[in-house]
């Protein structure tokens, strides 16, 4: 008797110990989206009127994940030194961005706008349901591109491309 209590207990008793359980799948993110949303990197913001930094802020209202990403860029090289952000959202949209700042830095403006949200997706082995975080990551990198290049423009003079980019831009979910 007290055999049969323990195989139950254990799940090993047969089919006279009563109905199996049916327990399903355990989703579980890859270590690096946990990694990066315990750990975030270069979470803040610098000071949106810094003419070096430029600021992309994107949405997807339909899943209510919202990024902020900046850059900071050295002015004579063109290359970005530093970048921050602040998410609101998921796991997913929070690694996505942290992993965004981590590769910007160091960068020239050109290189930076070749990141592709597949590459992110890749790297922190994101689920289909979950790519559109990494979507948000790439709007969020050309967003803030652009503002600098805005930025720049109107400090040059150059009324034609000085036109203020939209901080915003939304994204399907």
């Amino acid at each position: 008797m007290l055999r049969l209590g323990a195989k139950k207990l254990a799940g090993l008793a047969g089919a006279a110990a009563g109905p199996a359980r049916v327990v399903p799948p355990l989703r579980l993110y890859h270590e690096r989206v946990v990694d990066h949303y315990n750990n975030p990197r270069n979470v803040g913001s610098f000071d949106k009127n810094d003419p070096a930094v430029g600021t992309g802020l994107v949405g997807a209202p339909a899943c209510g994940d919202v990024m902020k990403l900046q850059i900071k860029v050295d002015e004579e090289t063109g290359k970005i030194v530093d970048a921050r952000f602040k998410t609101f959202g998921c796991g997913s949209a929070i690694a996505s961005s942290s992993v965004a700042t981590e590769w910007v830095k160091g960068k020239q403006m050109e290189e930076v706008l070749s990141i592709k949200n597949t590459e992110i997706a890749k790297h922190l082995s994101l689920p289909p349901v979950k790519l559109h975080c990494s979507m948000l990551a790439e709007d969020a990198i050309k967003a803030a591109v652009k503002d600098y290049e805005a930025k720049r423009a109107k400090l040059d003079g150059s009324s034609d491309s000085a036109k203020d980019a939209p901080l915003e831009k939304a994204a399907d979910c």
